[in-house]
């Protein structure tokens, strides 16, 4: 039946009994809204991040929203992000009437270009909104070198360990994921004990008990049904982290130069395994009659996008960015692919290679 892009089963059948044992704890309590399941991951999150506290949400993009809005970033306000990314982390900048201001990417990285970020900084810039694309960690010391707040877009790169250390982070349980839900989840990681209560209670209609409301709030809580299946697979989120690695070496040496292959640095939770070649289409169109599931991401940047038309940007204002746009191909990989299936995606990417070449 071919080989698919991501195998999320592959990865949770094991843990099955366990997750079966979970929901029926959790059936037998009757609290499915906060509870112990939701403050104990809570807490296990945030020692594992080595953060002060985490506050589940109901997923990745009202994460963003709350900790912009805990920040009191709002209309007037900037905050610069990538375009190369998913829509969620401009909508949500844009959700809070802020204005997202676009930089350009590096090439070898696909993350936020310090440079660039440092000459689009004015006095109404309130945060910096780096993105760890595809599990590959941003630049995040030299950003913070230019004394503005930072929020990272962390929802691609759980299980990194050079992230979450800034003043909030966020996270998406989206079920391909490296740390999955089986369901939407997300997560605000947090070093700020005065922002940490206003997330809390923002998350809750912006209050603390249901009854004095002290902000408009939101409605957006991590259940438990999906907390305790994040307890079960945080344990083994370093095991799996040690498969992608292992599965991104082995392409390395498959690939040989057929593709070119995303920059390593022992940070890298792989995510995505992103190739980049100026033939997608030509090996696009080889791995999809091969029954091989793949991706091209982003390939409408963000500052091309009819919903942010009104910021003003046109083709040509980020040319990294367009040309990964362009060129990006996402192969087959998850914690536990096999070297055979490995071996395969790369047999259909050299075939229709040789016929570039010819």
């Amino acid at each position: 039946m071919g080989i698919p892009h991501v195998d999320v089963k592959a990865q949770y059948e094991p843990l099955i009994p366990e997750l079966e044992a979970a929901f029926s704890r959790t059936l037998a309590s009757g609290r499915f809204i906060f509870g112990p399941e939701v403050e104990s991951f809570e807490r296990e999150a945030a020692e594992y991040l080595g953060v002060d506290a985490t506050v589940g949400v109901a997923n990745g993009t009202d994460a963003i929203v709350i900790a912009l809005d805990a920040m009191e970033i709002g209309p007037g306000d900037e905050v610069i992000c990538p375009s190369f990314t998913f829509y969620a982390t401009a909508e949500a900048i844009a959700r809070r009437g802020a204005t997202p201001v676009f930089a350009d990417i590096e090439p070898a990285s696909l993350n936020l270009d310090p440079a660039d970020v440092q000459r689009r900084i004015t006095p109404r810039t309130k945060a910096i909104m780096p993105v760890h694309l595809f599990g590959r960690p941003a630049s995040i010391t030299e950003l913070r070198a230019f004394g503005v707040p930072l929020i990272e877009d962390a929802a691609q790169a759980f299980g990194s360990p050079g992230i979450a250390t800034s003043i909030a982070s966020t996270f998406s349980f989206f079920p391909s994921k490296n740390l999955f839900a089986l369901g939407d989840g997300g997560l605000i990681a947090l070093n700020d004990g005065d922002l940490l209560e206003r997330v809390k209670m923002l998350r809750f209609h912006g209050s603390r008990a249901k009854k004095d409301f002290l902000y408009i709030g939101y409605n957006s809580r991590l259940d438990a049904i999906q907390a305790s299946a994040l307890r079960i697979f945080l344990p083994h989120l370093d095991e799996w982290t040690r498969l992608r690695r292992e599965a991104a070496a082995r392409y390395v040496e498959l690939l040989d130069g057929v593709v070119d292959v995303p920059l390593d640095e022992p940070g890298h939770v792989y995510h995505m395994y992103a190739v980049r070649t100026s033939e997608r289409d030509r090996l696009s169109a080889a791995l999809s009659e091969a029954e091989i599931q793949h991706a091209a991401f982003y390939t409408t940047p963000l500052h091309l996008q009819p919903a942010l038309a009104y910021l003003g940007y046109s083709e040509g204002d980020f040319p990294e960015t367009e040309k990964a746009a362009r060129e990006n191909l996402c192969l087959p990989l998850w914690a536990g692919i096999s070297e055979a299936q490995q071996t395969e995606v790369v047999s259909v990417l050299k075939g229709a290679a040789e016929l570039v070449v010819r």
